[in-house]
């Protein structure tokens, strides 16, 4: 059995495309076993929703401005998660000072946490190159597609499945073929596919997994 503990300290990075299960799986995780966690996503979401307050105007001043302003709980808000931001989020997330400024606050918050998830597109590539565990996630575009109007749903938001899919397609899309920090598959990191588990048998897979890394890594504590 292994116990976590003050003592140890262990960093994972979780990386997928929309919808592929990075972030209810981070959440499993760090509930799981009592660590910190943060979406990378929802910076750039929070970054793009105080652009759309800004009447659609930003630069790279007003970016460093916002970064500077983040916190967990300003994270939590659902109107990040509309699709007019998500757009949005996409757009701005090509721009270096923007990535630059929200690298920034991610390298801060990895460093002040001994145990930690973290979970993006760049995280084991960029944010955390030296993490102790790096998951790859993937999942069938019919799949994400469902789980993603089943957000919008719960968010009120009137759209079809169909328009839902072409969005999440053109989204990997420009993740992968973007210039700077492109959604890519390190060496070393472990691929889960999420299309066929249910909530239960993904969290029993990745506590295993995370419990035979740290032993690995510590040993029997």
């Amino acid at each position: 059995m292994i116990k976590i503990n003050k003592k140890i300290e262990f960093k994972i990075a979780a990386d997928g495309s929309s919808a592929s299960g990075k972030t209810t799986a981070g959440k499993l995780i760090a509930k799981k076993l009592k660590m910190k966690f943060l979406s990378s996503g929802t910076l750039y979401r929070f970054c793009a929703l105080k652009t759309l307050e800004n009447k659609n105007s930003y630069n790279e001043k007003f970016i460093n401005k916002i970064a500077n302003s983040i916190t967990l709980k300003k994270l939590q808000n659902k109107k990040l998660y509309s699709p007019e931001v998500a757009k949005l989020s996409s757009i701005i997330a090509k721009k270096p000072y923007v990535r630059k400024a929200l690298k920034g606050f991610q390298i801060n918050f990895i460093k002040k946490s001994k145990l930690v998830v973290v979970e993006g597109r760049d995280i084991g590539s960029k944010i955390m190159p030296n993490a102790d565990l790096k998951l790859f996630f993937t999942c069938s575009t019919k799949e994400k597609a469902k789980r993603r109007l089943k957000e919008f749903k719960n968010l009120n938001e009137n759209i079809s499945l169909k328009k839902v899919q072409k969005a999440l397609i053109q989204r990997d899309k420009e993740d992968t073929k973007r210039k700077i920090s492109p959604l890519i598959i390190t060496k070393n990191a472990v691929l889960v596919d999420t299309t066929k588990l249910t909530i239960k048998q993904m969290e029993a897979k990745l506590i295993n997994l995370v419990k035979n890394s740290i032993k690995k890594k510590y040993g029997n504590l």
